[in-house]
């Protein structure tokens, strides 16, 4: 592992230094200056020369100030004479803009990927990918790794006899089948119908959930509009308790005074993003995703399957 040097960006230094203590590396520094223009200028404060560089920057807001720090740190790296370049990018905020569903619009999800590519990026390590064919955007090798291995381990010591895992959404039931069949119990799916950005309505929800504990599992969190119209149905359907699960907790606008007024039995999310002390209710559980970026990176670095981990 002597080869390998971690970066940070600005986005999220934390889960950055518990994948070093995972590794077993230094995370090295990186000086930042902004300018009276307002420009950014990021320096590498260590010679990168032939070693494999991995740059941790995850899509949190300010979201583009985050993207364009990690374009010019990959650049950096790659003109430093990097062997290699590898952004960590935990949540890829524009996976969700991955198709062209109004006129005259950017497939930002594609557009991005090509940047951090021109911006010497040689190979993306992720997890979770809100829309799965985005993995096929990037001209670049892509890992999309799973957070459910953090989920699985937290739920595996409970007594789950009596529980449905819930997908909001058809389109989810893949990954939430996955869950299902790891955790040993069933699983149920909303037919949901997107109203705007931040309203949704769950139309049926597909499955035997009366009388059961629910773990309502989606990807991402953003506005929690999907989670509350999913939450009100069940609660119709019987259901004896809700907790909820996700990988992506970024709570955005209105979402966590909507999470609060739920009164479920927990909400469980991993580190994927910074979630602010603020927005950390007291039913709420953190997990950390960093063992598995960090044991992605030792694989990589050994030339092992990444795969071998899920």
């Amino acid at each position: 592992m002597d080869n390998i040097m971690v970066f940070s960006g600005s986005s999220h230094p934390e889960l950055a230094a518990e994948i070093c203590r995972y590794l077993g590396v230094p995370l090295s520094p990186t000086n930042r200056t902004r300018f009276s223009n307002d420009n950014l200028e990021v320096q590498l404060a260590e010679s990168v020369r032939e070693h494999d560089v991995y740059i941790v920057q995850t899509f949190s807001p300010p979201v583009q100030e985050h993207l364009v720090e990690l374009l010019m740190m990959c650049d950096a790296a790659r003109s430093a004479s990097a062997r290699r370049v590898t952004a960590v990018v935990p949540y890829y905020s524009y996976a969700r803009s991955d198709k062209k569903d109004k006129p005259r619009i950017s497939i930002a999800g594609r557009l991005f990927a090509d940047l951090m590519h021109t911006a010497g990026v040689s190979r993306l390590l992720t997890m979770t990918l809100h829309s799965p064919q985005v993995q096929g955007f990037f001209p670049m090798p892509a890992d999309q790794l799973s957070g459910q291995p953090a989920l699985v381990q937290h739920f595996g010591v409970r007594e789950l006899a009596n529980t449905v895992v819930v997908t909001p959404d058809i389109g989810n039931a893949k990954r939430a089948s996955q869950l299902a069949r790891k955790l040993g119990v069933p699983l149920a799916a909303g037919n949901k119908h997107r109203i705007s950005d931040d309203q949704v309505e769950i139309e049926d929800i597909v499955g035997n959930v009366g009388g059961k504990h629910a773990i309502v599992y989606d990807d991402e969190i953003a506005s929690a509009g999907t989670i509350v119209a999913t939450i009100e149905l069940l609660r119709k359907r019987g259901v004896t308790g809700v907790t909820i699960a996700t990988e992506h907790g970024v709570f955005s606008g209105p979402a966590i005074e909507r999470l609060r007024d739920l009164g479920v039995a927990e909400i469980i999310t991993t580190n994927t993003v910074p979630i602010r002390p603020e927005k950390r209710l007291p039913n709420m559980r953190v997990l950390s995703v960093a063992p598995i970026f960090g044991e992605a990176i030792h694989r990589i670095n050994t030339g092992e399957s990444v795969s071998a981990i899920f």
